[in-house]
C-alpha cells in the first residue's frame, strides 16, 4: 500500500469523521477526513502548477507540527514525489547541507521559524520556489529573490483551488507505488554528514501494519501528537497510523500545555519520549502528595479512587503511554503503572521506519527489555559473544531502501539482507531484546535525540586553537538513562603560539582552558542546541590511535571534574 491510498481509502469509509483537532486563537477546531483530502489536494495542484513538482522530484518542508505540515507531507507524497522533512532546531549549515543534499527544488516552510532560509539560498542551486506558510507571513512582492520564487500558502491554494476539484487534478494524475521513495529523513552522519534515509511508502505502511498487529486500535481511539512529525517515530506512530486505521489525532499547542490539552481532547494513546513521562509521572506523584486525603488512602491500599482521580485529570480515557526515542527507567514505567497508567516501551530506528521492538500490551514490563519484535519484524544477533550479545540486526517490510547518494553508507549497514542496527545486545528464550550498548559512537539524550559524535568534532576541529576532540555522552550526578553531551579538546600548540605571538604575552593553562571552552561554544554554534557539548575537558595530550592513526574512543569518558 501507500499513504495515498491509506488516505484514500480512510476517506472513503469516514468522510465526515473527524480526523485532527488542533487549537487556534484559543478555540480548538477540528479537521474531518473529507476536509483533510481536499486540503491536500489543493496543495498538490499548487506544487504541480505553480511549482513545477513531478514525481520523484525532492520537496523539502520546515515546520512545526501542525495540520498544514500534515497536509503538505500527504500532497508532496500523493504526487509521488518525495517530501524532505527538517528540523526546525537545526541551524542554517545544517538545513542548507539537507536543501543541497537532497537537490530539492521547492521549500515550503512555516514562517515562524527561525532560519533565515534566503542566507542559505545561494548554496542550495537546486532551490526554486519557497511556499511560506503559517500565521506570521511576511509581505511578499512574488519576485524572485536571489534566483528563488517567493509564495504565499493562503494565496496560491486559492488560486488553485477550483483546479484542484476538477476531473484533470494533479492529485488524479499521479500515483506512486509502494515502492516509490516517500520521504528522506536525514539523521547525523558518522563521518559528520547527515544521510538521508530513503524510507518509502510501503516502509511507513508496513510499519503500520505491524504496529496495528501488535496494539489494539478502536474506531474511537485518539492518538496524541507531542513529538515532531519530522521524525520517523512521531511520522509513523501519530499521522500514518490515524490516518490508516480511521482514527484521529490531536496536537498539543506547546510542551508547557501538554497537562492542559490532554484534559481538554481526551486522548487514548499517548506516545512521548521518556523525559515527558518521567515529567508526567513526578507531578503526579506530587499532586497525590499535595492532597492529604489522597496521601491517606495510596498509604492505606485504596487506591481505586485515587487512580480514577488521576485518570479523570487526564481525560478519563487514556490506555496507553508508549515510551520511545531513548532508553527508558524501567522503575518509571513500573511507577505509571501503579497509579492505573499502562505503560509500554518500545524501540526502533529511523532506518526502520522507525518501530521494531515494543513490549506485549497484554505482558508486564520486564525489567531491561525494550519488548519484542513487531509481527512481521524479524531480528537475531550478528557475531554474538559467548554471552550471546552481539549487534542487533532486523529485516521486514519496514527496512529502508538505503541512504540517498550514498552507496558505500548503505553497503555499511547491510549483510545478506538484514539491517545492521549498529545496537549491541541479546534476545532471550522469550525473543525479548534486551539492548546493552552501542557499536556506533551515538549519544542518546534523555529527549530522544541521536547526536553523532563525528559530526561535533568536525565543527570543533575547525578551530585553529584545537588539534583533536573527543565528543562523549555521559550521565549527569542522579540520572540513569539519557545521556548529555561532553567534549574532551586537545590544544593545537601551533595555533596557541600563533595566538600567544598576536597577544605578545604567554597565555597560562588556566586562560588556555578559558580560551579553548570559548573556543567549542563558538564552533557548535553552528550545530542545533541539542548537540553542544554541556561538559568541555582538556587534555594536554593526544589522544591514543590505532595503528590507522584512528582515536581509541573507547579509552575517554568525561571526568565529573569537568566544567559544564
Amino acid at each position: 500500500m501507500t499513504l495515498k491510498e491509506t488516505l484514500e481509502r480512510s476517506t472513503q469509509k469516514y468522510a465526515d469523521k473527524v480526523l485532527m483537532k488542533f487549537k487556534r486563537d484559543g478555540a480548538w477546531q477540528t479537521l474531518t477526513y473529507r476536509e483533510f483530502l481536499t486540503w491536500v489536494r489543493n496543495i498538490a495542484e499548487v506544487l504541480a502548477r505553480t511549482c513545477h513538482v513531478r514525481p520523484n522530484d525532492r520537496v523539502a518542508l520546515l515546520g512545526a507540527n501542525s495540520p498544514e505540515w500534515c497536509a503538505i507531507h500527504y500532497a508532496i507524497t500523493g504526487l509521488a514525489a518525495t517530501a524532505v522533512p527538517i528540523d526546525v532546531k537545526l541551524q542554517e549549515q545544517e538545513v542548507g547541507h539537507i536543501l543541497s543534499d537532497s537537490s530539492a527544488s521547492v521549500l515550503l516552510m512555516d514562517c515562524t521559524s527561525d532560519v533565515r532560509i534566503l542566507d542559505i539560498a545561494g548554496r542550495c542551486p537546486n532551490l526554486r520556489h519557497i511556499i511560506l506558510f503559517g500565521t506570521q507571513k511576511p509581505e511578499l512582492d512574488n519576485g524572485k529573490t536571489r534566483g528563488i520564487q517567493l509564495h504565499d500558502f493562503d494565496k496560491v491554494l486559492e488560486e488553485h483551488r477550483e483546479a484542484a476539484a476538477g476531473h484533470s487534478a494533479a492529485y488524479d494524475r499521479y500515483q506512486p507505488q509502494p515502492d516509490d521513495v516517500a520521504a528522506f529523513i536525514y539523521t547525523s552522519g558518522t563521518t559528520g554528514r547527515q544521510k538521508g534515509a530513503m524510507l518509502t511508502h510501503g516502509n511507513f505502511t508496513a510499519n503500520f501494519q505491524q504496529l496495528d498487529r501488535a496494539i489494539d486500535i478502536f474506531p474511537d481511539d485518539l492518538f496524541m501528537t507531542i513529538l515532531p512529525l519530522h521524525h520517523s517515530f512521531a511520522f509513523t506512530v501519530c499521522l500514518v497510523t490515524p490516518i490508516a486505521s480511521g482514527t484521529a489525532m490531536s496536537f498539543v499547542e506547546s510542551l508547557r500545555t501538554i497537562g492542559e490539552n490532554i484534559r481538554e481532547t481526551s486522548p487514548t494513546i499517548v506516545p512521548a519520549v521518556p523525559l515527558l513521562l518521567e515529567k508526567i509521572y513526578n507531578k503526579l506523584k506530587a499532586g497525590i502528595q499535595a492532597k492529604p486525603a489522597a496521601r491517606l488512602l495510596w498509604a492505606l491500599g485504596v487506591r481505586a479512587p485515587v487512580r480514577k482521580g488521576i485518570m479523570d485529570k487526564l481525560g478519563g480515557r487514556i490506555r496507553l503511554l508508549i515510551s520511545g526515542g531513548a532508553p527508558a527507567d524501567p522503575l518509571m514505567l513500573r511507577g505509571l503503572e501503579e497509579l492505573g497508567l499502562k505503560a509500554r516501551e518500545g524501540y526502533g530506528i529511523t532506518e526502520c521506519s522507525p518501530v521494531l521492538t515494543l513490549t506485549p500490551f497484554e505482558e508486564p514490563i520486564r525489567p531491561g527489555s525494550c519488548g519484542k519484535p513487531l509481527p512481521g519484524v524479524d531480528m537475531c544477533v550478528m557475531d554474538a559473544n559467548s554471552e550471546g550479545v552481539g549487534e542487533l540486526a532486523a529485516r521486514g517490510g519496514n527496512i529502508m531502501k538505503g541512504y540517498f547518494n550514498n552507496p558505500a553508507a548503505t553497503a555499511e549497514v547491510f549483510r545478506d539482507g538484514w539491517f545492521l542496527t549498529g545496537d549491541l545486545g541479546y534476545m532471550d528464550e522469550d525473543n525479548y531484546v534486551f539492548i546493552t550498548g552501542r557499536k556506533k559512537a551515538l549519544i542518546v539524550n534523555r529527549e530522544g535525540k541521536n547526536i553523532y559524535p563525528e559530526e561535533v568534532e568536525l565543527q570543533i576541529n575547525q578551530s585553529p586553537l584545537i588539534l583533536e576532540s573527543v565528543v562523549v555522552g555521559y550521565l549527569p550526578p542522579g540520572e540513569t538513562v539519557g545521556e548529555q553531551v561532553g567534549v574532551i579538546v586537545v590544544p593545537d600548540e601551533e595555533g596557541l603560539a600563533t595566538l600567544e605571538a598576536s597577544e605578545k604575552r604567554k597565555l597560562t593553562e588556566a586562560e588556555i582552558a578559558t580560551r579553548l571552552r570559548a573556543e567549542v561554544k563558538k564552533q557548535v554554534a553552528a550545530l542545533a542546541d541539542y548537540k553542544h557539548p554541556r561538559r568541555v575537558q582538556i587534555r594536554w595530550e593526544e589522544f591514543n590511535k590505532t595503528s590507522t592513526g584512528k582515536i581509541k574512543r573507547y579509552l575517554y569518558a568525561m571526568s565529573e571534574s569537568a566544567v559544564d
